[in-house]
């Protein structure tokens, strides 16, 4: 057997839960442009590289570490192979983080100083 508790906030949640269709009014406002989903991968790809240029570099910088660690993997010496993937994944993130802190850095820097004052 359900027991129903009385709360005062309950009937009026159910009543906005509940109103009638014709009283809620839904704005359709048909001037929101769709450019965004016209484009393909290679130009949004591009047009994101612009808006946030540290991304890119921390994704190359991170593929580059990355094919180093495998190039020297034959030439490790007697270092062991979980520790020479250790070191190679601290180098990658690292140069990832520095990257967004630099990002992080920069885009302060344009929207806090490099804007002209009014």
């Amino acid at each position: 057997m359900i027991r129903q508790v009385y709360s005062p906030v309950l009937p009026n949640l159910m009543e906005i839960l509940f109103q009638e269709e014709s009283s809620i009014t839904m704005s359709s406002d048909t001037d929101i442009s769709l450019s965004s989903y016209d484009e393909d991968q290679g130009s949004k790809l591009i047009r994101k590289a612009r808006e946030a240029p540290f991304v890119p570099i921390g994704m190359a910088g991170f593929a580059a570490i990355v094919a180093y660690g495998l190039y020297r993997l034959k030439s490790r010496g007697h270092t062991k192979m979980s520790v020479h993937l250790i070191h190679m994944r601290v180098a990658a993130q690292g140069f990832v983080v520095g990257a967004m802190t630099l990002g992080m850095g920069y885009s302060l820097y344009q929207e806090f100083w490099g804007k002209p004052k009014p």
